[in-house]
């Protein structure tokens, strides 16, 4: 009996296996062939078709121009509209934080100053209610990043598809993260400190922040050092360390460390910091980085510029100092890619992005360039632009219909695939919009 009831279990348990296999393992392999017929294409890596044609076949672009088609396709008329590739948040707190007020909706930051191990997609919640609401405005992919301490773990770059973390999870890890410390000195007396008890001098305050910096190197060092008793082959065989074994997909080029520094003295220090460790950069949140674009260009440093709508950062800085700063990057030869901000607040406004790169257009950005900093060159710099970032034959078809320019605020999504899966667009925002739109009148 115990034997006959084995068998009927296992044969039940192959059975359910074999069905959840089936469900999850759906793929855009098993859809239709499309041809997305007349709309403007907006290719980022080449010119505009205008009209133009893309062919959707298993989950790829097979074809891109102007008269491009497939026998035996279902065709979509988009004449009138805007077809691009999905837009990519390039650094985010995105499905790690919901309300922002409620302590128990955030898990962005880990306790301690250098956690390396941490791996921040491991978190996302799938369900989040901010995710629909960015992939609405044409976002359909972001790297959720962890913030806090010195070193603050890895990225990873997820999809806004998928009914768990790890279908959602397409690259990790994509960065690790270093917070800079603080460079500037207040001068100012004890007796006009806010708060008395934490005023330190100058000489004081210069030691703190060369401890912190000394700290970072001797962090690094250790870690190289680990890397390279690791590989010698004449060294005992020693159980792993968690923390240094994290480290090893940056010390092996496979990974970029992002820099988050805002301040003229950080970025200078962190372009120094690179160039004499030889690491591959990106500085993140960059609200100086215009300051000092000269060498962020020489370097060939790409920027994350986060600071675009921030107050001037000094009473003397002209009212659109930030609004200008993009323009005067990419003039240097700075690669540039907008941002909404890593803090848990800023994920409720990750769905402007393309916006941000709208306004940075009329304060002397090309409009080219801003829409390649918001496709194209994060895809770059997180090491997926092979399938993401641009309309190109052989890349994922992830793309998105508007029924205007993206970069114009007035413009609405109309239709998107991820990989060849057409999404829903349906949000919270939407579903208010429909419940009170009807609203009985007094």
């Amino acid at each position: 009996m115990r034997n006959h009831v084995t068998i009927k279990h296992n044969g039940m348990m192959t059975l359910v296996t074999t069905l959840l296999v089936a469900l999850f393992n759906t793929s855009p392999l098993l859809a239709e062939t499309l041809v997305l017929k007349n709309a403007t294409v907006h290719t980022v890596s080449g010119e505009t078709l205008s009209p133009g044609n893309v062919v959707v076949k298993d989950g790829k672009i097979a074809a891109v121009g102007k008269n491009a088609s497939a026998k035996g396709a279902k065709e979509i008329d988009l004449s009138g509209q805007h077809l691009y590739p999905g837009l990519i948040l390039s650094a985010s707190s995105l499905g790690l934080t919901e309300i922002n007020a409620v302590r128990a909706s955030q898990d962005t930051t880990e306790v301690g100053a250098y956690t390396p191990d941490v791996k921040a997609w491991l978190s996302v919640n799938p369900d989040s209610e901010l995710l629909p609401v960015a992939r609405a405005n044409g976002i359909t992919h972001f790297n959720v990043a962890p913030i806090g301490g010195v070193v603050a773990g890895y990225s990873g770059v997820m999809q806004m598809r998928g009914w768990t973390m790890e279908e959602m999870t397409i690259k990790a890890p994509a960065a690790l993260h270093l917070y800079w410390p603080q460079m500037e000195l207040k001068t100012g007396p004890k007796e006009l400190a806010a708060d008395r008890s934490k005023w330190k001098s100058p000489e004081d305050q210069a030691k703190a922040r060369d401890k912190k910096l000394r700290e970072i190197d001797e962090f690094f060092d250790d870690a190289e050092a680990y890397r390279k008793a690791r590989m010698a082959k004449s060294a005992k065989p020693q159980l792993p360390v968690p923390a240094w074994e994290a480290m090893l997909p940056m010390l092996e080029g496979k990974a970029p460390i992002f820099v988050h520094a805002d301040e003229t003295r950080q970025i200078k220090a962190a372009i120094a910091w690179a160039q004499k460790r030889k690491y591959s950069i990106v500085i993140s949140g960059g609200r100086d980085a215009w300051r000092v674009a000269d060498s962020l260009a020489k370097a060939k440093i790409p920027v994350i510029y986060e600071r675009l709508n921030d107050q001037p950062p000094t009473d003397t800085d002209t009212y659109d100092v930030q609004f200008k700063a993009a323009a005067v990057l990419h003039k240097a030869g700075v690669k540039v890619i907008f941002n909404e901000g890593m803090d848990s607040g800023n994920a409720t406004f990750a769905r402007n992005l393309p916006h941000t790169a709208g306004t940075a257009i009329a304060y002397g950005l090309p409009e080219e360039e801003a829409l390649k900093s918001i496709t194209l060159y994060p895809a770059q710099v997180l090491g997926v632009a092979d399938k993401l970032g641009s309309i190109e034959k052989g890349k994922e078809a992830t793309l998105f219909v508007a029924n205007g320019s993206i970069l114009d605020i007035r413009t609405t999504v109309t239709r998107m695939w991820i990989a060849g899966e057409e999404m829903s667009l349906e949000s919270r925002h939407t579903r208010l919009y429909e419940k009170y739109k009807s609203r009985p009148k007094p």
